[in-house]
């Protein structure tokens, strides 16, 4: 991302809340993290509260108490956020030296509608999380790039589909429904 949209992003972070509020924001782009996707922009942003300059480590009622205080402002960004933009996370900035555990942040996730294929209701989706390796990243990524995909989502959605058109997956499916039949027999 060009350096003044990144500013830009930071100016509008900051003005939402009241002055000093926000102590720092980070604006990754892909391969910056390896939670943002390909062609995708997020931010993250670091908030003051009370304790942290006594030494005080951070906890969830931290950021609870972040997000009550500030509803208003965190609907309003979310709804002015641009459109090039795919997630804002908010972290309490810790004091020097002290770490961030993992998790301890609100995020405020832009949602795209993804457009069903012609002649098809949209399909009701289930989240599910996967951890996965640097090769299976690269190969998600691959799909992204070639324009299969607009996600990493998206892409396993693809494969997971791709992989249920597969005759064999037919008769992994009868074995599994004869052995559902058994299973009453013991």
């Amino acid at each position: 991302m060009e350096n003044a949209g990144a500013d830009h992003l930071e100016d509008q972070l900051r003005s939402a809340f009241p002055p000093g509020m926000i102590a720092r924001v980070k604006v990754l782009s892909y391969g910056d993290d390896p939670e943002v996707d390909p062609g995708q922009t997020v931010a993250r942003a670091f908030f003051e509260w009370p304790g942290r300059l006594e030494g005080t480590q951070a906890d969830p009622q931290t950021v609870h108490a972040f997000c009550v205080a500030n509803a208003a402002a965190l609907d309003r960004l979310l709804a002015e956020l641009p459109s090039f933009i795919g997630w804002v996370e908010f972290r309490p900035d810790n004091p020097p030296g002290a770490v961030t555990p993992e998790g301890l942040s609100y995020r405020i996730v832009r949602h795209r509608k993804q457009a069903a294929a012609p002649g098809e209701a949209p399909p009701e989706l289930t989240p599910v999380m996967a951890r996965l390796g640097p090769a299976d990243l690269a190969t998600l990524d691959s799909l992204i790039t070639a324009g299969i995909a607009n996600s990493r989502a998206e892409a396993l959605r693809w494969a997971v589909g791709h992989i249920r058109d597969h005759p064999a997956y037919a008769q992994l499916q009868q074995r599994v429904h004869e052995v559902d039949e058994r299973k009453p027999q013991f």
